[in-house]
């Protein structure tokens, strides 16, 4: 059986140690008259039956959607590799996705949402697959941009496995262009972040878009 270890003084570690102040009741009623007085001045009429419960609701909107701030320490155990050495040790890749995702623009706190992709080259350590869906909802359940999100896991995963590479491919709608500025219709922005093998071999980068059955 394969053992396991905790993860490390990393990136990752450092991530999924952190918490955020607990928002008292004295906070959130503050927060809950801030938010009211924003919703009246832009024309919003609290006094009636469905909306005297928006500014509340907003609020705890808020908090649940920013929960990976709150990090989660008992998120990853890092499992001893099942690869023994040979050469196909560096090329065989761990792939998961698409991974539904969703975040807060930080510029307008805005949601962005799409789909994620991840993969790494395992050395001496994997995760469960399931984690690496919980990863990047750690990591993207925060006020965001879209690259800082593929870059803090792709960093994390090498802090924590030493891996031989990572990938992370990430496309999202961001409601920022659609609903403000340019107000274009459903476009797409997609990031990319490569680490060890990935950055050096054009090759493997393909593999990793075939295996996504992506066409690049």
């Amino acid at each position: 059986m394969s053992s396991y270890r905790e993860p490390d003084d990393g990136g990752l570690a450092r991530e999924l140690r952190r918490s955020r102040p607990r928002i008292s009741d004295e906070k959130r009623r503050k927060l809950e008259e801030y938010a009211a007085e924003i919703f009246t001045l832009l024309g919003l009429d609290l006094n009636t039956e469905a909306t005297h419960e928006t500014p509340h609701r907003f609020i705890q909107a808020l908090i649940d959607i920013t929960c990976g701030y709150e990090g989660d320490p008992k998120l990853i155990k890092a499992f001893n590799t099942e690869c023994r050495g040979g050469s196909d040790c560096r090329l065989s890749q761990v792939i998961e996705g698409p991974i539904n995702f969703f975040s807060l623009c930080e510029h307008h706190a805005l949601p962005f949402f799409g789909q994620a992709y991840v993969g790494y080259i395992a050395h001496e350590h994997i995760i469960g697959i399931s984690k690496l869906a919980r990863l990047i909802h750690l990591f993207s359940r925060r006020f965001a941009v879209q690259e800082r999100i593929g870059q803090r896991l792709a960093d994390s995963l090498v802090a924590e496995l030493q891996p031989h590479g990572v990938a992370v491919y990430l496309v999202a709608r961001h409601l920022c262009i659609e609903m403000r500025g340019v107000r274009e219709t459903a476009p797409l922005t997609r990031t990319t972040c490569w680490r060890g093998n990935y950055e050096d071999d054009p090759e493997l980068r393909a593999d990793f878009w075939r295996a996504c059955r992506l066409k690049k």
